[in-house]
């Protein structure tokens, strides 16, 4: 099977050699900038955009609407689910986790990566809660009609079991992470913070201060704000062109 390519190859002068692979991987980033495929409020791009930011690694970001997915993002990545980061060396990253884990082995200036196993092995099976266990009664507490669901409070008090292992955790770490926002903290703040917009008076009279405190902090947050910025949705330059 042929490999998909989000852009193309550079051509370059018969007589440039380059003596270290470093400087010719810096060379193409230049020349071809990465490009992410994202949607705002999806809580795995959001996470993708926060570990993007937190690298340093620049992109084109182009915004999409799911119900109008553009020709270019499905001829990379068939799944037609965001976020999609095409590298500038031709490789597609279809998985959010995939994204931030390229970008901070890339450049992990923020000390984001767990620096131990068994930091790697609690950051491992916090992800996985998340994105199982927790993501399941999420999506049931918020969309219940979706899943054939009268209302989703059954699912709200499953979730709210996972918030307080995490709210445990917190009552004696300042992040996820340990004692500095980390890998963990990005995987998990976006999916928490969508649970508790979906009833935030609910969400604020449970007794989970120091999660809420842990939330808050991050919805306040300079990093927030930046991958929150409202895009204009992307336009591909084939439509552009076409006559209205």
């Amino acid at each position: 099977m042929p490999v998909l390519r989000c852009v193309a190859q550079p051509i370059l002068p018969d007589h440039i050699c380059f003596r270290h692979h470093r400087l010719t991987l810096w060379l193409l980033e230049f020349l071809f900038m990465h490009v992410l495929y994202s949607f705002r409020r999806c809580p795995y791009a959001m996470r993708a955009r926060l570990a993007l930011r937190a690298s340093g690694v620049a992109y084109e970001h182009r915004e999409v609407a799911l119900k109008a997915k553009p020709a270019e993002m499905l001829a990379v990545s068939p799944k037609a689910t965001v976020p999609v980061l095409c590298l500038s060396t031709g490789e597609v990253l279809e998985q959010s986790l995939d994204i931030m884990l390229w970008a901070l082995q890339h450049q992990d200036v923020q000390a984001w990566l767990p620096t131990t196993a068994d930091a790697w092995a609690f950051t491992h099976d916090g992800i996985a809660l998340n994105d199982g266990e927790f993501k399941a009664h999420l999506d049931r507490y918020k969309y219940p009609q979706r899943f054939g669901l009268t209302d989703g409070l059954q699912h709200r008090a499953q979730g709210a079991q996972v918030l307080m292992r995490w709210q445990a955790h917190l009552q004696v770490n300042t992040y996820l992470s340990g004692q500095h926002w980390g890998l963990l903290d990005a995987c998990v703040a976006p999916f928490v913070r969508q649970f508790a917009r979906t009833d935030r008076a609910w969400f604020d009279a449970q007794p989970w201060l120091q999660l809420a405190q842990w939330l808050a902090a991050f919805e306040n947050s300079e990093a927030f704000a930046a991958v929150m910025h409202k895009h204009p949705l992307w336009v591909s330059p084939q439509d552009s062109t076409l006559p209205a």
